[in-house]
């Protein structure tokens, strides 16, 4: 896999994150990539170093690495830009007349950067170089 292509996985849940549910998360991109080493950014959210995370690295991290941001540097996450991208694409200016619509708007967006992350290669040009 080339550095420069990075691929895009989103998962959506009603449940808060805490390490509980994202040691969850992290065990379906386990699924997702089986054989595969995997480079993941994270920003510094507590549950990202908590007890959880550190008993799932244990089984893990040979083949998983968790990279933190630095703290206080937003302008570093490419997250960010991402939800730029949906919120340009699928929410700006528009109004849902229900959760669930918005929810689905959203969600199509993401899948659609997940079917073709292509679409974001701009928005992550800053950070492959």
């Amino acid at each position: 896999m080339d550095i420069r292509r990075p691929r895009a996985y989103f998962a959506a849940s009603e449940e808060m994150f805490h390490g509980q549910t994202y040691t969850r998360f992290l065990s379906r991109l386990v699924r997702r990539y089986p054989h595969q080493e995997v480079f993941l950014v994270q920003d510094n959210a507590p549950y990202h170093s908590g007890p959880e995370v550190q008993g799932w690295l244990a089984r893990y991290g040979y083949r998983f690495h968790l990279v933190p941001l630095p703290k206080y540097s937003p302008d570093l996450n490419a997250v960010q830009r991402i939800w730029h991208h949906g919120r340009v694409n699928a929410t700006h200016n528009r109004y849902f007349p229900t959760k669930e619509e918005f929810v689905s708007t959203l969600g199509g967006a993401l899948m659609e950067i997940e079917a073709d992350p292509e679409q974001i290669a701009g928005y992550l040009h800053p950070f492959l170089y």
